[in-house]
């Protein structure tokens, strides 16, 4: 199936530092774009990637789970380390979990990491019928477009394929027994109001971490897609304010046009 129109993965050839931008279950790099422009038009070389199974038609996420979208990320990780001295990772929710999972398993080729509501755990009665259900039935309700600014709207499916989900449940179990590998500088900008994951999530992503150099944002004016939200601005000033401290001169003045154009690759 064709890729969706906006759902495209993103990169920008820029400077010697680099990010890795993780999207979140069910979205696309549509999530993120803003962010990676903002990112791009200051001079930082920018990967946002399109995960397996995802920016199409939810049936094609059904046949995919966690060990194709994390060896995706990992991939464009390594990619990032050959032509960069320096290497952020960044992500939305699920991306979020991939996200501290690179920066576990990557130790000091990693610099920092950046999470947007980042998810932990699926919540709920239904994920202990997950593996019974998920045989029974192809799909459920979906989860996108979680955002409290009016006429603003996520990329993602209608559907969560629940071979896909329980998937995911899986990752999340092994991406909690790693987080205390984590040991890098850590970002962490989560909303008080989000309907998609409780703040029980950063509340253990953040009492599990190695990290020491760990802060805490909280997005008032958003809910769980925060990067097309209210509070996009701020997440992306922060981040490169975070980016600065730790890799002085990385960051240059928005170069005119990339900051809302940037550079849409399709593979």
């Amino acid at each position: 199936m064709p890729v969706l129109p906006g759902a495209e993965p993103f990169r920008h050839e820029g400077g010697e530092v680099g990010v890795l931008l993780c999207h979140g279950f069910t979205g696309s790099p549509q999530s993120l774009r803003p962010w990676a422009r903002y990112l791009a038009a200051r001079g930082l070389t920018v990967a946002l990637p399109l995960l397996p199974g995802h920016g199409t038609r939810w049936q094609d996420m059904q046949v995919t789970g966690w060990q194709d979208w994390y060896a995706e990320v990992d991939r464009e990780l390594r990619a990032l380390r050959e032509r960069c001295a320096r290497v952020f990772v960044a992500g939305l929710s699920m991306g979020g979990a991939l996200a501290l999972r690179l920066a576990a398993k990557h130790g000091d080729a990693v610099e920092g990491v950046m999470v947007v509501n980042p998810a932990n755990r699926m919540h709920g009665v239904a994920q202990h019928a997950l593996p019974v259900l998920r045989h029974l039935v192809p799909a459920t309700k979906g989860i996108a477009s979680d955002i409290a600014k009016p006429l603003s709207t996520e990329l993602g499916y209608d559907r969560v394929p629940l071979h896909s989900a329980h998937s995911l449940r899986a990752f999340f179990r092994l991406a909690d027994g790693d987080l205390p590998q984590v040991t890098q500088p850590l970002l962490l900008l989560r909303s008080p109001q989000d309907h998609v994951v409780p703040p029980t999530d950063s509340a253990r992503i953040l009492g599990r971490v190695s990290s020491t150099d760990v802060t805490e944002v909280l997005l008032e004016q958003s809910y769980h897609v925060a990067t097309l939200d209210h509070d996009a601005d701020r997440i992306f000033a922060r981040s490169v304010a975070f980016i600065g401290r730790l890799a002085p001169g990385s960051v240059g003045e928005p170069e005119p046009g990339l900051g809302k154009e940037g550079t849409a690759a399709g593979g």
